[in-house]
């Protein structure tokens, strides 16, 4: 089974610092904030103003067919436009292409919020005849890598995982799996997540999980920092094109990166907070490591979750220090790409490991703004306040979410 390898061909993004990968990526090297105040909603009576929204996105370029558009969520529209952006990114001709060998799995933590919303809304107020045949459709958390296949025609292995913040990385990371186990050649993987809305913003509120500091929209999200007071929720979709090796070879794709490793694993310890003693994700970040055949001395840069929360990120700073012994002192560089484009939800772990892709690539890490005052208890290198130029031939990426689910990527140069 190991002798399948894996490689990354395409890239596509769409984030509150921009619509493509190329506008994300830059954001993110300049230390840019994404965040400000909220313009989807009217926020007079939440008590959270701000968060990262996708800017001047429209769908219906990346549909054949324009109803198609108009029959899908937000979070599906994003996920679309992503996988569009990835596959033409990677240059894989659909028609190139054994299609039944091809999969596609691009989660949402979510799903459809917004469409619930509106049609209960309908519901309410005008009667059940009035809700919409689409509303189940355009809902379910599965239906965006069902319109992404059919899009392309890709008869391959088709899913999705849906893990709350750790979507995108258990998607990516079985896909690889099925890849390396000979099910597919090829996936179309990621997450999407669109839940600016109402229900969003005041559950997440409500549970004082985001942060308040609505008077500072682009100093509000600061992992690390003695001041964080929560996350800033934001949207967007992240996806990339896995391919078997000799796959992409015979085609001659560019190759981003190899996907070396993927670890699992559950803290079985709160519903929303992380174990404060780092265990479970630990335990993923080890499993990556050694799928990857690995030792931890050889990762030059984790991107962080770090989501600007008072117990997560500590515990994570725990995690990786379990993890990587004396190496996570010495040499180890850490950031977290959250406090530019605040929690992506579902969507984080696409965009993040895009960041580690194109740090490997241009040898540059991207920073953790907003640090001002380090917590005591964050003791590690998070490459404050300004990018870092430095060689990057492996990096791990981490994504953990609500229920205790840990997932770990690890990608190093492809050689």
């Amino acid at each position: 089974m190991n002798e399948r390898r894996v490689v990354i061909t395409g890239i596509g993004t769409v984030s509150p610092l921009g619509n493509d990968l190329n506008s994300t990526w830059e954001g993110l090297k300049a230390g840019k904030s994404g965040i400000d105040y909220i313009t989807q909603l009217d926020t007079t009576d939440y008590p959270v103003k701000i968060g990262g929204e996708v800017k001047d996105f429209d769908p219906k370029p990346f549909f054949s067919d324009p109803k198609d558009a108009r029959r899908a969520d937000r979070y599906t529209q994003l996920a679309m436009a992503a996988s569009k952006m990835a596959m033409e990114d990677s240059g894989m001709d659909p028609d190139g292409v054994d299609k039944t060998r091809v999969g596609v799995m691009v989660g949402s933590g979510i799903g459809g919020l917004g469409t619930l919303e509106r049609e209960h809304e309908k519901l309410i107020a005008r009667g059940p005849s009035r809700v919409s045949p689409f509303v189940i459709p355009m809902m379910i958390s599965n239906i965006a890598s069902g319109m992404i296949s059919m899009e392309y025609g890709f008869g391959g292995p088709n899913m999705v995982i849906v893990t709350a913040c750790a979507t995108s990385n258990h998607n990516i990371g079985e896909a690889w799996r099925m890849i390396k186990f000979g099910d597919a050649d090829a996936f179309i993987a990621g997450g999407a997540e669109a839940t600016m809305l109402p229900m969003g913003l005041g559950g997440f509120a409500n549970m004082k999980a985001l942060s308040t500091r609505n008077d500072d929209p682009q100093g509000a999200s600061r992992p690390f920092d003695v001041g964080r007071d929560g996350f800033v929720m934001g949207e967007g979709a992240g996806v990339v094109i896995l391919e078997e090796l000799e796959h992409a070879k015979a085609r001659g794709a560019k190759i981003y990166g190899e996907l070396a490793g993927y670890g699992v694993s559950a803290d079985a310890y709160h519903l929303s907070a992380p174990s404060p003693d780092g265990s479970g994700p630990c335990r993923a970040m080890h499993m990556a490591l050694k799928h990857a055949g690995m030792n931890a001395e050889e990762v030059d840069y984790v991107n962080a979750h770090g989501t600007s929360t008072p117990l997560g990120d500590i515990s994570e700073t725990t995690a990786i220090k379990l993890a990587f012994g004396d190496h996570a002192k010495d040499k180890l560089v850490v950031s977290s790409t959250k406090s530019m484009t605040g929690h992506l939800l579902g969507a984080a772990g696409g965009i993040e490991l895009t960041a580690c892709l194109m740090a490997m690539r241009d040898g540059v890490v991207a920073p953790t703004i907003n640090l001002q005052d380090q917590d005591p208890e964050c003791d590690l290198d998070y490459c404050a306040n300004e990018a870092r130029e430095m060689e990057v031939n492996a990096a791990l990426s981490n994504s953990f979410g609500f229920g205790g689910h840990n997932a770990t990527i690890l990608v190093k140069k492809f050689k």
